[in-house]
């Protein structure tokens, strides 16, 4: 499988083929202002997030960081490449959180195009990808399918 980087411009339905892979160019160490505040926010108040001296007890030995937050942090990574030019986000499934995920992790995406077909309008087609990310060790801690809406060059391109 071929790993590239999408330059911004290379984004269209058209630019995208099935069996593409790519790594995306920006990675993100997770803060804890981002575990904490989102956290607190959507009133997750599992104990594996809040409580630092509960957690040392634990395998982890510290506090996890929230799912959901991961789960942003390595959609919005991908998005710059896959979905710069959407037109919609038609779905997201088949999410896995496969491994536990720090303060002071640093988070990169890889997606691989799985599918690619046509939409019911002209100026668009529809490209399902598979997200995954890993930590700074190389461990996989995140998979999920993605499925969007992307305007065609022909239609909204550059002429």
């Amino acid at each position: 499988m071929k790993i590239h980087t999408l330059t911004g411009v290379d984004n269209y339905f058209e630019d995208f083929q099935v069996g593409d892979a790519m790594k995306h160019a920006r990675s993100k160490t997770l803060e804890p202002l981002e575990q904490v505040l989102i956290t607190n926010i959507v009133m997750n108040s599992a104990a594996g997030h809040f409580d630092e001296e509960m957690m040392k007890g634990t395998a982890f030995g510290k506090r996890l960081s929230f799912g959901g937050v991961n789960i942003a942090m390595f959609v919005g990574l991908a998005s710059q490449d896959t979905a710069e030019n959407a037109i919609c986000e038609l779905g997201m499934d088949k999410i896995r959180l496969k491994g536990p995920v720090f303060h002071g992790d640093t988070l990169t995406a890889y997606t691989e195009v799985i599918e690619k077909r046509p939409a019911e309008r002209e100026d668009a087609g529809i490209v399902h990808f598979r997200h995954y990310g890993v930590k700074q060790d190389g461990s996989e801690v995140f998979e999920a399918e993605r499925t969007v809406l992307i305007k065609r060059r022909s239609h909204w391109g550059i002429r």
